[in-house]
């Protein structure tokens, strides 16, 4: 068996037959480097995708990403098929790019962010519902930008819930809070996007203005 960083450095070597993601699963579990190939070319570009939205950081994103299919390459035996494996390896990943925030000692959910005191302020049948105005047209450039400006707690619970579609239960038990305390980070995340979102706009329009 071939050193698990190989399929990450050599040429990929074709396999006679294209292999369905089934088959190669399942060569991958018995070691075999050109089938785990196979899962890496298909799933590469969404596990990097992930990551840099949850980091806005393409170094990051990309260290992130090879970790992720280290991670893999060690753990695949324990896929059972109990889900889609796609989804498998996007939760593998988010726990990659959570366990990495928490070395780097960034607050993925803060303490005093909690929602005790708020209820009256902010009723909570409105934390986690649809936000029409941030559903509306939108540059995507301009939300992309706004989301990477995000502080790293409101960037990640936004991202989980809003981009990923993780329920609130699930972000609770991945990040390690309670389910209140996400709603209120992704209330207070979507805040936080409306006033950068206007503050682009108004920077573009003084750039219109003086041009």
């Amino acid at each position: 068996m071939r050193p698990e960083t190989d399929y990450l450095t050599e040429p990929r070597q074709k396999p006679g037959t294209e292999l369905s993601e089934a088959e190669a699963i399942e060569r991958a579990k018995q070691g075999d480097a050109d089938a785990f190939q196979v899962l890496y070319d298909k799933h590469k570009r969404r596990v990097y995708s992930l990551c840099l939205r949850m980091t806005a950081n393409t170094a990051e994103a990309e260290d992130l990403a090879q970790e992720a299919f280290l991670q893999l390459f060690r753990k695949i035996a324990t896929f059972r098929g109990e889900s889609a494996f796609s989804t498998w390896l996007h939760r593998l990943s988010v726990n990659v790019v959570l366990m990495h925030l928490r070395k780097k000692s960034l607050p993925v959910v803060s303490l005093e962010e909690a929602t005790q005191g708020s209820d009256e302020d902010s009723p909570k049948k409105d934390f986690g519902a649809d936000d029409v105005a941030l559903a509306g047209s939108i540059d995507r450039m301009q939300l992309q930008r706004a989301v990477n400006n995000l502080p790293p707690g409101y960037r990640t619970i936004f991202v989980l819930h809003d981009v990923e579609g993780y329920e609130h239960n699930e972000i609770a038990g991945l990040v390690g809070c309670s389910i209140g305390n996400s709603k209120s980070q992704l209330h207070k995340a979507r805040m936080k996007l409306r006033d950068l979102l206007k503050m682009n706009r108004a920077e573009e329009a003084g750039k219109s203005r003086a041009g």
